[in-house]
């Protein structure tokens, strides 16, 4: 059973559980390898405050539809699922009882990469947004805090070959990032699968 063992971190107004294998070494290694050349990814830019800058990772978005997602001003038209890609969403699919239309992917090169405060929380996404986060490669942090409640707290190393699945109201109430690093790391993959009806 691929959901054994978790963690459920217990937040307050959200649904957040967290399983740091699910993907055992042998495989997380290949997907990792095989994604890392097989993703079309690209860097988008981003503008904040008036000005615009490079987007901090490489991404690209994948969907079963022909739906488009924008965030930050970015619009991303879908690429057709394929290859492993497609396999990964399949296993997710059967061990969660979640139909995903589709996956935004992104690349963490360095540790200057980065992600920072936001919440999946985009109208195109739903009521309550299901995001189911897999990484592979590097480990990297992981940041969550309570929109209202500066007691509410949470960092996570999100490792090699884990799931990090989202769900309930915890888009409305809590925002997360991948903060930028000075440590020497590695590459990170990070798939975020999603439902965009």
């Amino acid at each position: 059973m691929r959901l054994a063992p978790e963690m459920n971190l217990n937040l307050k107004d959200a649904d957040v559980v967290y399983y740091p294998s699910f993907f055992d070494t042998d495989e997380a290694d290949y997907f990792f390898k095989t994604l890392l050349k097989t993703i079309d990814w690209q860097q988008d830019f981003i503008t904040v405050f008036g000005k615009t800058y490079p987007q901090p990772r490489l991404t690209a978005f994948y969907a079963s539809n022909n739906k488009s997602y924008s965030y930050s001003n970015i619009m991303m038209a879908p690429l057709p699922f394929s290859g492993e890609l497609l396999h990964i969403k399949h296993i997710l699919e059967n061990e969660l009882s979640i139909i995903f239309t589709s996956c935004l992917a992104n690349l963490y090169r360095n540790g200057q990469d980065s992600n920072g405060w936001h919440a999946d929380n985009e109208k195109e996404l739903g009521n309550n947004p299901i995001i189911a986060s897999v990484s592979f490669g590097a480990k990297r942090a992981f940041h969550l805090k309570h929109r209202k409640d500066n007691t509410q707290k949470v960092k996570l190393n999100l490792e090699h070959g884990s799931l990090l699945l989202m769900k309930g109201e915890t888009q409305h109430h809590w925002l997360h990032q991948i903060p930028k690093t000075k440590k020497e790391v590695g590459k990170r993959i990070n798939l975020t699968f999603r439902i965009i009806a």
